[in-house]
């Protein structure tokens, strides 16, 4: 295996799968803007700047690619140095990763109402967005990769911290579903369907960010770990994207099981106010208006 098969490689491929993310981000955004769901203005905000940094990192990765490739192409040096791309990715990385788990943490909070969890993991959550932000600055500053050791303790302090809130964030809210089941099938099957949801989406997000962890401190003469370095934050857009546009899906299933006259309601499930669920494929939310009576109420979890 050559040197451009472990430095350039991996970039490439990281661009790559960040393009298709970018893609299902780009189709969620539009669900999300034509539902015309009556969100309250800072969540507008959220889904805004996420789609607009977005946005500018998938350029961003598309003009690395044109810089190694192809300005770059005789230029066997560039391979010693990181342009301005590697630290801008650390940026929007440890943004949407922030920002995606506080809005996750405030629904754990709607949750189980404990201040303290919601104190303890926004702490945690906000300590890894500040490692990433100093990490990808004095990358900015130092440059050349043989000097990156530097900024290890603050990458894995970083991506550690990432981890961990998200699989903390998994397990809370797989346990808080599994003690809302009814034993009713049908919203039984509905809360399993959001359980493996919750568990499949936070392990996809914690395998990127271990897997970017174990490159950069195990491989530092490789670029690997910008192979998963560049997916992780539409990871973390589709998550939250994907928790506002389940509730048209959980909807329709509402309505069309209410149609059926079975009496018993399968959306929203009553935790709470029943405002928070997980979806097939990231973390639903569902809506926030008030729960209507129904003949069967699964138990509170409070």
């Amino acid at each position: 295996m050559g040197e451009y098969d472990t430095n350039v490689g991996p970039i490439l491929l990281g661009i790559f799968l960040n393009t298709y993310l970018y893609g299902l981000v780009t189709n969620q955004y539009m669900n999300y803007v034509n539902h015309k769901f009556n969100d309250p203005a800072w969540i507008r905000t959220i889904v805004i700047i996420l789609f607009v940094l977005d946005t500018t990192h998938s350029a961003a990765g598309i003009y690395a690619a044109w810089n190694l490739c192809v300005t770059n192409f005789n230029n066997p040096h560039i391979l010693r140095t990181v342009d301005w791309t590697i630290p801008f990715t650390a940026i929007a990385v440890a943004t949407s990763g922030v920002v995606t788990q506080v809005f996750l943490i405030y629904r754990v909070f709607k949750l189980t109402k404990k201040k303290w969890l919601l104190v303890f993991l926004a702490t945690l959550s906000i300590g890894g967005y500040v490692c990433g932000w100093i990490a990808a600055v004095k990358s900015g500053i130092i440059k050349e990769v043989s000097k990156f050791r530097q900024i290890v303790p603050l990458v894995i302090g970083w991506l550690a911290l990432l981890c961990i809130v998200d699989l903390l964030i998994t397990a809370i809210l797989t346990f808080v579903l599994v003690r809302s089941k009814t034993g009713f099938r049908r919203t039984d099957t509905i809360i399993n369907r959001l359980i493996r949801g919750a568990i499949q989406t936070g392990l996809f997000a914690s395998m990127f960010a271990l897997g970017d962890l174990f490159s950069f401190v195990f491989a530092p003469r490789t670029t690997f770990y910008a192979m998963f370095a560049y997916p992780i934050g539409r990871i973390y857009t589709n998550t939250l994207l994907g928790t506002l546009n389940a509730r048209m899906v959980f909807h329709r299933m509402d309505q069309q099981n209410s149609s059926g006259g079975t009496g018993v309601r399968l959306i929203p499930v009553h935790i709470h106010t029943a405002r928070v669920l997980l979806t097939e494929d990231c973390a639903a939310m569902a809506d926030d208006r008030p729960v209507p009576h129904a003949d069967v109420h699964p138990p509170d979890v409070s």
